[in-house]
């Protein structure tokens, strides 16, 4: 029999000792949508030895433009993202150590979600959950791969500790003329796999010690075939090289979150770890539409609709409002 990675092990570039580190490594992937369903099934195909998948949301009809890990029968039956993920990655791969949370990724779990890794990948939409990644990414001297695709751009980089320049020497604190969303832009496939197929390729030169690793920022516009390389410069008033973690302290952050391309709000309590479904279901039933499994609640009541989850999270469909999004949480939730 062939080995399963004899393609990739004729590869200069890896070989069999890179297999090897390949087998032995653990990575973290925050976010399951369009960049992290491309990166999760390259790295399980890739022999990775341990691959964690973390996503707070659920999966709905728009997600199967491009995210390559889902079906309608997925939808069917309300999985969460990284539970659909972790189930087709098994039946992909069964010598790899998959695990897929679902959980929203934010100050006061960050460090346990990420205990042992050797690399974390941004799979996100999200650009305060990237400054929370950088914070860790510093703080604990774990490698990380950015990434991200709107429209038909896309832009990937490194970020290694103590080596390169970090995330908020590209950007700051803010993303201050980052206009562009997915409600405002779209995005169309090519950007994203693109994108995904660039990071996978850093997180095997990482994880394999390649010298080969790039330090650059790079950017891709898929329809005008502009492709480019851009020198970042570490910042000398950087708060997160000197080891100034405010995001990670949660000196900034909001407990509402505008959930890009689906015209609604996540709320977090980070005081409430542990809800009963079951219980919310039979509290919230004579209020309205209620329907549960062991991964999330549908609750409809009058026109707006929640989606809550077992750590307290809850997404509000159909608003962009988050005062009232914190609001109607606050009333049929709690605080």
């Amino acid at each position: 029999m062939i080995d399963r990675y004899s393609r990739q092990t004729l590869f200069l570039g890896i070989g069999k000792e890179g297999q090897k580190k390949l087998g032995h490594s653990n990575v973290v992937i925050i976010g399951c949508g369009a960049l992290g369903t491309v990166i999760a099934t390259s790295l399980v195909r890739a022999g990775v030895g341990k691959v964690k998948i973390v996503d707070r949301d659920f999966i709905e009809y728009h997600n199967l433009q491009r995210q390559i890990l889902f079906d309608e029968e997925d939808i069917k039956a309300q999985l969460p993202k990284a539970i659909a993920a972790e189930r087709h990655l098994k039946r992909v791969n069964s010598s790899v150590e998959i695990e897929g949370v679902v959980a929203d990724v934010n100050y006061a779990n960050i460090e346990r979600l990420i205990v042992g890794a050797d690399l974390i990948l941004d799979g996100l939409d999200n650009f305060e959950t990237r400054l929370l990644i950088n914070d860790v990414s510093l703080k604990h001297g774990i490698p990380w791969v950015y990434g991200g695709a709107i429209a038909a751009l896309g832009m990937t980089m490194n970020i290694i500790p103590g080596e390169t320049p970090c995330f908020r020497c590209l950007y700051g604190s803010t993303g201050s003329g980052m206009a562009l969303t997915c409600d405002t832009a779209g995005v169309i496939i090519p950007a994203p796999f693109i994108i995904a197929s660039l990071q996978t390729a850093e997180a095997m030169k990482i994880l394999v010690g390649s010298k080969e690793i790039s330090r650059d920022l790079i950017m891709i516009d898929v329809w005008k075939d502009n492709f480019s390389r851009l020198k970042v410069s570490r910042r000398a008033d950087c708060p997160a090289c000197q080891g100034k973690y405010e995001f990670l302290e949660a000196r900034f952050g909001t407990r509402t979150t505008s959930l890009c391309g689906q015209n609604a709000v996540q709320v977090l309590n980070p005081e409430i770890a542990d809800v009963s479904l079951e219980g919310l279901a039979a509290r919230l039933k004579p209020l309205g539409e209620v329907s549960y499994n062991e991964f999330m609640l549908h609750f409809r009541v009058d026109s707006h609709e929640m989606v809550v989850f077992p750590d307290g999270r809850a997404i509000v469909k159909d608003t962009n409002d988050e005062p009232l999004a914190r609001g109607l949480y606050a009333k049929y939730i709690g605080v």
